[in-house]
């Protein structure tokens, strides 16, 4: 049952917050949305220099023709590396670099570098999400483990409060963030061994995200729900026509994410408990846990939070180079790490937030550190601390454009052990025929149900 449930490390995204209510911002507060701040609350300016201003977002494709679901044509292919940072010269840009970040440098100094290009801020959403995320600047609080007054957009696109109350909305937002509503895609994920080998775990996801789906106004029709996830495992052969269910819930402390898995040779259907906090994920090898999925998800109940502040890091983005149909596995998956000739990072302002294990809670992690895209809420790159504080894992988003819904996202994600010198990549889809399709409509809530999962079931 573990190993059919697996798949839903290697899946997506999830929800969940604080204790207390905190207030919204004022409507004076709300109005620099559009004007100073991006829509979503980024800074429009630029820094003088490396970061350019933001002038709206990458949001149509580059080519003709382009339907959702093809591989995505790079829209910077005449882009240049600006300059290669090395183990070498690290030391000279660490200001500017996450602590996995270097820490990879240290593990790997012969072969792990980050080439840089010239940043560029693609990041956009519909206006119809620009719209809810001003409404819900106003309106929107943390309350208990979960959230009200928003639907539909960031719920904090401008954060405020104590540091703590800032920590925990930044969580929502990345939690929240938008990433379509109804998609499809058939994916890969493999565990990296020592030596480089690896075995692909390959599935077809179908994601219902029910808390961007236009007719829903008001919490109170999610029924705590905000996305169902399904998927169907193809290869390897032994584990093929297994499937993955999951109701993600918004507040799990009131109810738990709920997930079934069905087992293709018993043709049964069972429900699977305690799919969450570090439960270690086993196709993944046990290189993550299941809050680790999407860099994190789930109830933020076991750590103390607080906002470190905003700082400028260089990140993986816009990576189209290592999305591509041309790219095989064989060449971009490496020992130890991706291959580097073929990954883009740039320079963008983020939102450091970190974690520190309650007193008397349980977690493998007894600090986690996250580094939020200012423009698009996604956390680019967490830095996870094992029980003595040592640095143990590194986790990465290589964030792409989805430029004809638009949105910006992880193209896939990587999950570095450092000290097992091992790391997992989830996401891949080079190989495939079709890459993330956001163009279908939601079949409905019906469609997500333990009892249709057991119609479609087959061997």
């Amino acid at each position: 049952m573990n190993k059919k449930l697996a798949w839903f490390g290697a899946a997506l995204a999830v929800s969940l917050s604080a204790t207390t209510a905190q207030a919204a911002v004022s409507a004076a507060e709300a109005a620099k949305l559009g004007s100073s701040l991006t829509p979503l609350g980024g800074e429009k300016a630029g820094n003088g220099s490396t970061i350019p201003a933001w002038n709206g977002g990458l949001t149509k494709p580059p080519v003709a023709n382009y339907k959702s679901g093809q591989h995505r044509p790079d829209p910077f292919p005449s882009d240049k590396v600006a300059f290669t940072i090395t183990a070498q010269n690290m030391n000279n840009y660490a200001d500017k670099l996450a602590e996995g970040q270097k820490a990879l440098f240290r593990a790997y100094p012969q072969t792990f570098k980050m080439n840089i290009y010239p940043s560029r801020r693609t990041a956009a959403v519909p206006s119809w999400v620009d719209e809810n995320t001003r409404k819900c600047a106003t309106t929107a609080k943390v309350k208990d483990w979960g959230i009200e007054g928003c639907v539909g957009g960031i719920p904090f696109p401008i954060l405020s409060g104590s540091n703590e109350d800032q920590a925990m909305q930044a969580l929502w937002n990345h939690i929240l963030r938008y990433r379509g509503q109804y998609l499809v895609r058939k994916a890969s994920a493999v565990a990296v061994q020592r030596n480089g080998s690896y075995t692909l775990n390959t599935v077809q996801q179908e994601i219902d995200f029910t808390y961007y789906h236009r007719d829903v106004k008001t919490l109170s029709q999610l029924n705590n729900i905000v996305f169902y996830y399904l998927s169907f495992t193809t290869a390897p052969a032994r584990l093929a026509g297994g499937a993955v269910l999951v109701w993600e819930t918004l507040d799990q402390r009131k109810d738990q994410r709920q997930a079934w898995g069905y087992n293709a040779g018993q043709r049964r259907v069972r429900q699977a408990p305690n799919l969450n906090y570090d439960t270690p994920i086993a196709q993944a090898d046990g290189l993550i846990t299941a809050d680790d999925v999407d860099m994190y998800n789930g109830a933020p109940d076991k750590y103390d939070w607080k906002l470190i502040g905003k700082k400028e890091v260089y990140i993986p983005y816009n990576n189209f180079k290592a999305l591509q149909a041309s790219l095989k596995y064989k060449q971009l998956l490496m020992p130890g790490h991706l291959n580097p000739d073929y990954l883009r990072y740039e320079l963008h302002r983020v939102w450091v937030v970190e974690g520190q294990l309650k007193p008397g809670e349980r977690h493998i992690y007894s600090k986690r550190r996250f580094y939020i895209d200012e423009d698009s809420w996604n956390i680019t790159v967490a830095d996870q601390y094992d029980g003595r504080g040592d640095l143990w894992r590194v986790s990465m988003a290589y964030l792409t454009s989805f430029y004809e819904v638009p949105l910006v996202w992880t193209g896939m994600d990587t999950y570095h052990d450092l000290q097992a010198r091992r790391y997992n990549v989830g996401g891949l889809a080079n190989e495939e025929d079709k890459t993330l399709d956001f163009s279908l409509p939601s079949p409905g809530p019906e469609y997500f149900t333990p009892a249709a999962l057991r119609r479609r079931g087959v061997r």
